[in-house]
């Protein structure tokens, strides 16, 4: 992936909603030169914000967007916060959700910033990008193997444009593909859907992901980098964003 053209930046947002972490850590990419660009708000995968997730922070700047990526585990760590997020994930409320709106918020009162923002999930993060689709404030949405709400049907409803990339051989997410091509067709939300059939859970990582314990369920949802998928999948992403928030200038 390319990073030459971007600078990462941690940062901390101190200006939270109520109910959102104090103190709201992240990671942020900023694109060469002076903007403005359209904002991305990135969510990670399950394991935060590690070196994978990193990469597609880069990748996402390189590519002339404002990106932010929000540390859903800012108040405590993954030990502590995995179980909350989770559980808010498929709720649909809880502080993983403030502090989502929070970065979008960050995102768009800044001056090199066009107003227009996306969001883009990962694993965990593309169920948070389903679940964010329809609220206020995201122009589209992009989801990378992301977990289906348990009510697509309901939560879908009003959706901002939404593309979605998963692999055939996720063991994780069978049938999911066809799930939401369903609702997404039933409430006329313009998507782009897509099914890779080489690919499993997270083949849009460089590289392995999670600790050694996480290996057995790694192998069940066939969690392997899959560079060709991975390429299709920006591809199809960038021209995705490039006409639902404006086009980018690299």
């Amino acid at each position: 992936m390319p990073t030459e053209s971007a600078t990462l930046i941690d940062i901390v947002i101190h200006t939270t909603p109520k109910g959102a972490s104090p103190v709201l850590k992240g990671l942020l990419g900023v694109p060469a030169g002076n903007g403005p660009w359209p904002a991305v708000v990135v969510v990670h995968e399950v394991f935060g914000i590690e070196g994978e997730m990193r990469k597609q922070v880069a990748h996402l700047a390189s590519l002339g967007y404002l990106a932010l990526m929000p540390d859903l585990y800012s108040s405590g760590g993954m030990r502590k916060c995995l179980v909350s997020t989770m559980k808010a994930m498929r709720s649909g409320t809880g502080r993983a959700f403030l502090d989502i709106d929070a970065a979008r918020q960050f995102l768009v009162d800044r001056p090199d910033a066009t107003g227009a923002v996306g969001v883009i999930g990962f694993c965990m993060g593309g169920g948070f990008a389903l679940m964010t689709a329809s609220s206020s404030g995201f122009n589209a949405a992009a989801s990378n193997y992301g977990m289906l709400p348990t009510n697509p049907d309901d939560v879908l409803a009003g959706a901002c444009p939404v593309i979605g990339s998963y692999g055939l051989r996720d063991g994780s997410l069978k049938g999911a593909v066809a799930t939401l091509e369903q609702s997404l067709t039933r409430h006329r939300v313009i998507h782009d859907l897509k099914e890779y059939p080489n690919a499993g859970h997270a083949f849009m990582n460089e590289a392995a992901a999670g600790p050694a314990w996480f290996r057995p369920v790694a192998r069940v949802m066939n969690m392997k980098p899959d560079p060709d998928a991975a390429a299709d999948a920006w591809a199809r992403i960038d021209t995705f964003f490039r006409e639902h928030l404006g086009q980018p200038r690299v």
